[in-house]
């Protein structure tokens, strides 16, 4: 199995940016789709953006698309989410995600419940 660690987070100013990292370890990084997820105060968890094994396919949601960048790095067994022009709704605890894979099918996951581990979150605010 593997284990996901997340850094980054932290404090920043409407329309700033921010980078959150996540680092794993244990199994084949490049054997898991990512993903990422973030959960507002007194919200579900939802689902921000996802990644294939390859890094060739990424899937965003609606609020972010055209604001994040998803993206992988195999050889470092690192996701990262990098987000430009932040809006307070964006404020939230940041999780990455795992969803193990058994054939070679290229293909970002968007559903919490496909993936396998998580990560403890890191949390990003964004002030107004």
């Amino acid at each position: 199995q593997v284990q996901l660690v997340e850094s980054g987070g932290g404090l920043v100013q409407a329309g700033g940016s921010l980078r959150v990292s996540c680092a794993a370890s244990g199994d084949t990084f490049s054997s898991y789709a990512m993903g990422w997820f973030r959960q507002a105060p007194g919200k579900n968890r939802q689902f921000v953006a996802g990644i294939s094994w390859s890094g060739r396919i990424t899937f965003y949601a609606d609020s972010v698309k055209g604001r994040f960048t998803i993206s992988r790095d195999n050889d470092k067994n690192t996701s990262a989410l990098e987000m430009d022009s932040l809006k307070p709704d964006d404020t939230a605890i940041y999780f990455c995600a795992a969803k193990r894979l058994y054939s070679d099918y290229d293909v970002a996951h968007y559903l919490e419940y496909e993936y396998d581990y998580w990560g403890q979150g890191t949390q990003v605010t964004v002030s107004s």
